[in-house]
């Protein structure tokens, strides 16, 4: 339960694992003191995590493990986690995260500072401490994925309007939390009610782009999203999708297009989208290739090893 100076709020945390391992007992951890509950949605992991998670917190009235018989995708196994959720807040966690002391307590104040907030997210940093590309971002527009693509954002310093870089994270912090087009689906804290004046997470994407959709709603319905600097999340990124890229990379890729079709179609030429469809599927197939050369070199060193 989370104390505010002039009422009791709610706060459930709905985290989504597959094949998480001991990450995931250790992300619960640190949400444990922060949350009103905390809500599992397994996507059918093949792993001990779960079972490992049960036994580890088998008294702890708080947690409630919900599986799926097959994986459903992120998007689909968060809307279950939000329909059991009771809280007047949900805080959406990555199992691959692990929460700094006062991140829930920086998080819920900008929340709340202006009733027309919709979601918060914090510092996503990696283990040794630097910050993450996602924690802070704008919409990737077509334009600016090119931009981004072909390395013209280097030329952002002389042109920053021309050639801006979606990716915010090499920019100097801000001193308090600030309005942001987007922000990371690995940790968003959201008002109920924006939720349900939004809609849910949109099923049609598997894995990745969902959060960028999502930001992208919330902000044609009036909400704004925050960023706050001083709410920290270590996160251990792309510990759960290491062992099938290809699959993760095709997903990723399939996400970015229906991204740029649902929201993008009508603003740009066709031919431009056309040749956009052409890079993401061009990009796919160069990550692809790598992943493919790459795995029997990498066996081949383990065995040696």
């Amino acid at each position: 339960m989370i104390n505010t100076p002039d009422t009791q709020l709610e706060i459930s945390v709905v985290i989504v694992n597959f094949n998480a391992g001991q990450l995931l007992s250790d992300c619960i951890k640190t949400a444990l003191n922060r949350a009103h509950e905390i809500l599992i949605v397994d996507n059918a992991s093949t792993d001990s995590s779960i079972e490992d998670c049960a036994r580890q917190f088998a008294d702890e009235a708080r947690l409630r493990i919900l599986r799926n018989d097959e994986n459903l995708g992120f998007a689909a196994a968060c809307n279950i986690g939000f329909v059991q959720a009771k809280g007047d807040f949900v805080l959406f966690l990555n199992p691959d995260c692990r929460l700094g002391e006062e991140a829930v307590s920086e998080l819920l104040p900008a929340l709340q500072s202006d009733v027309t907030v919709g979601m918060v997210g914090g510092l996503l940093v990696n283990p040794d401490g630097s910050e993450q590309g996602g924690g802070r971002r704008a919409i990737p527009t077509p334009w600016r994925s090119f931009v981004r693509a072909t390395g013209l954002w280097q030329l952002g310093n002389i042109w920053p309007r021309l050639f801006f870089d979606f990716y915010l994270h090499k920019q100097p912090l801000p001193p308090q939390p600030i309005e942001v087009e987007a922000i990371s689906g690995a940790c968003m804290l959201v008002r109920r009610e924006a939720i349900e004046d939004v809609g849910l997470w949109d099923e049609g994407y598997f894995l990745h782009c969902e959060d960028l959709d999502w930001c992208m709603r919330f902000s044609q319905k009036g909400w704004k999203i925050m960023f706050v600097p001083d709410a920290k999340v270590v996160h251990d990124k792309g510990t759960c999708s290491r062992s099938r890229p290809i699959f993760v990379e095709w997903h990723k890729h399939k996400g970015m297009m229906r991204f740029y079709r649902k929201f993008f179609r009508h603003q740009y030429p066709g031919v431009l989208i056309w040749l956009v469809a052409v890079g993401v599927w061009l990009r796919f197939a160069a990550v692809a290739l790598y992943y493919t050369v790459k795995r029997p070199f990498t066996s081949l060193n383990r065995h040696h090893g």
